[in-house]
């Protein structure tokens, strides 16, 4: 044991004597091992640290909540062509209302006006402060109740004053402290578009979807029956361009219907019952695909694995490719290093040396060189993701495995492309490689 540690001691002083002795040569060397540890340690942060927020802003919906919609990403995903699923039938106030009475199973049913994609933006104003342009949002009384959303301070719609337009608003956290950074927003009355609304409510910060940022706190949300009145479902200047095709945006305006399952009733039974409503109210026939999405934690966690698996797939195809270059300029360097000591080799041999022994200090050498690179790699890996977190504030994560899993690579790199080296130097004639010059 004594005997291995010092043959062990011993090959670790050579092969850092190695790398000492020619420094350029080493930074050289190992800069394809640092590229690729650096892409797989930093990419793995930002993938990781979005996945981490992402789920966390799911679940803050409620587990059970499903979304009725136009069109989803699922259907993206799914291969369907925007061209088609623009032709589908908008959503509207009445198919909530028919999901509300003829789905038992389903308990509380919201509906959004203005929320999907071309949704309605204005600015809000209180005396001489006004907002960036924001969501206007036209909800049912049960918006709070489905959102799980929580009130700062005031109160949210209640039936009656969503069945008389009331003109009511609740601020999402974005406008409350825009316009009342230091006064209490209830009671006092805000313009949009012109009209003047008295604010009952305001809603307590949310995480941003995936920690992106604004977005999930910049809307004001008012009674939909409120929103008809004021927004109405006029027509709509421009076009939108998805996938190359182009169309007016007035097409893309649809209702969003969420829907919590009732009391005792699971959230497939409900979305059966939803997704039978729905397809009667379309007069779809048997054998016809739905013309309209029901989105899911599950659907959307799945459509997100896809995602961010395809995207883990990429980054490891990229860096692989770097860890080769790395590996073949390891190999390389090695070749020379190996020729270089050729007469080393023999005195070492003629002093007892045997054939293992110059294995491993030719393998434990390339392993050094490229442990070196993948350390160096993890640390600018992990500062890019620290860098990234501070200047923009994307949610990043360091999970300790894709420490390991760079530092393993960077090890079995030096292993696989420093064996040929090792065995050639290994395999030398003692008598011969005193002779070489």
């Amino acid at each position: 044991m004594a005997m291995r540690f010092a043959l062990l001691s011993d090959v670790v002083v050579m092969a850092y004597d190695t790398l000492r002795g020619n420094k350029m040569r080493s930074a050289l060397t190992v800069l394809g091992v640092v590229i690729g540890i650096t892409a797989i340690v930093g990419m793995t942060s930002i993938i990781r640290g979005f996945d981490e927020s992402l789920r966390d802003s799911i679940r803050e919906l409620g587990p059970d909540t499903m979304f009725v919609a136009k069109f989803s990403g699922l259907s993206f995903a799914s291969g369907k062509e925007f061209k088609d699923l623009i032709k589908r039938p908008v959503l509207t106030v009445a198919d909530a209302k028919a999901i509300e009475r003829d789905a038992p199973s389903a308990g509380k049913v919201d509906v959004w006006l203005g929320a999907w994609m071309a949704g309605t933006r204005e600015r809000v104003y209180y005396k001489g402060e006004k907002t960036k342009q924001l969501g206007i949002i036209g909800v049912s009384e049960n918006y709070a109740a489905v959102n799980f959303l929580k009130l700062t301070g005031g109160r949210f719609f209640v039936q009656a004053e969503v069945e008389h337009r009331r003109n009511l608003a609740v601020l999402g956290d974005s406008p409350a402290k825009a316009l009342f950074a230091n006064v209490d927003p209830v009671g006092k009355v805000v313009r949009i578009a012109g009209d003047e609304y008295e604010v009952i409510g305001y809603v307590a910060p949310r995480p941003s979807v995936g920690g992106l940022g604004g977005g999930q706190d910049d809307f004001v949300v008012i009674p939909y029956t409120t929103y008809q009145k004021q927004f109405g479902w006029r027509n709509m200047s421009g076009n939108v361009h998805v996938g190359g095709t182009q169309t007016n945006a007035n097409a893309m305006r649809s209702a969003m219907i969420a829907v919590v399952p009732a009391e005792g009733a699971t959230r497939d039974q409900a979305m059966a019952e939803v997704e039978q409503v729905m397809r009667v109210r379309h007069g779809l026939k048997l054998e016809q695909p739905n013309d309209f999405d029901i989105i899911t934690q599950d659907a959307a966690l799945k459509m997100w694995d896809q995602i961010s698996g395809a995207t883990f797939i990429g980054l490891v195809v990229i860096s692989s490719i770097a860890l080769m270059v790395g590996g073949i300029g390891v190999m390389a360097i090695m070749m020379i290093s190996v020729t270089e000591r050729t007469r080393e080799i023999g005195v070492r041999k003629a002093l007892g040396a045997r054939r293992r022994e110059i294995l491993w200090q030719f393998l434990f050498e390339a392993v050094f060189l490229t442990s070196v690179g993948g350390i160096l790699g993890v640390a600018l890996g992990a500062s890019i993701g620290v860098g990234v977190h501070y200047l923009t504030g994307f949610p990043v994560s360091l999970p300790w495995w894709s420490f390991a899993l760079g530092l393993g690579f960077s090890g079995g790199v030096g292993i696989f492309f420093g064996l040929v080296p090792a065995i050639r130097a290994s395999r030398l004639d003692p008598i011969e490689a005193l002779r070489y010059e």
